[in-house]
């Protein structure tokens, strides 16, 4: 469970320029596409790849990636089960500021626990939030161990390793789904990028909004 917040006397700034106004001027809608899936499913590689798909096309996006995370904001973090879930909240947090500058996040966590990630959604706002499950096997990326860590996990090197001795919970109703232990990537980055523009994210507001 994170922490309650220690902050006092604070309120929220507001300022003359809304989310709208931005989103109008992007031509998109702000929004956040929650990557969730084990160590070597492909994550990252996947959401490199929409990224530049989305930037070839016009879009302002950005990759959010949970290694690059825990280099800075998140250094002081371990992987207890208190730590991930305060490592994910901040990072919802983060995701939530940049959606609101009218960015398409793309955001890349193994984010094991499934009340973290309905965490996330409210702090974004469900409307504004994807939940995609990249789906393989703990076989499937134990085989593909790009950065060695099942094999130290294995051999106890790396204790508390998701999908071998702490545990993953699956997406039970995710916005998408793809299975990359037998969809390359360049057809699953596809599939999320029809959600992102069935959902609208891909195109200007049309509905007047004043509020940010």
């Amino acid at each position: 469970m994170s922490k309650p917040s220690r902050s006092t006397n604070i309120s929220r700034s507001t300022g003359r320029v809304s989310r709208i106004d931005r989103e109008r001027l992007l031509g998109q809608q702000g929004c956040v596409a929650w990557l969730t899936g084990l160590s070597g499913s492909g994550k990252s590689t996947l959401a490199h790849h929409l990224e530049s798909l989305l930037l070839d096309q016009g879009h302002l996006v950005y990759v959010f990636d949970g290694d690059n995370l825990r280099h800075g904001l998140c250094g002081d973090l371990g992987f207890s089960a208190e730590d991930r879930t305060e490592n994910i909240r901040r990072a919802g947090e983060v995701a939530a500021l940049l959606a609101d500058t009218g960015a398409i996040v793309l955001c890349s966590f193994i984010s094991p626990y499934r009340a973290d990630r309905e965490r996330v959604r409210k702090t974004v706002g469900d409307g504004r939030f994807l939940e995609v499950h990249v789906d393989a096997s703990v076989a499937v990326c134990e085989q593909r161990d790009p950065k060695g860590l099942y094999k130290k996990a294995r051999q106890g090197l790396i204790p508390e390793f998701t999908g071998i001795d702490a545990p993953y919970e699956a997406p039970i109703d995710p916005e998408v789904r793809v299975d990359t232990g037998t969809l390359g990537i360049a057809e699953a980055a596809q599939q999320i990028h029809h959600r992102l523009s069935v959902r609208g994210f891909l195109s200007p507001p049309t509905t007047p909004e004043t509020a940010p």
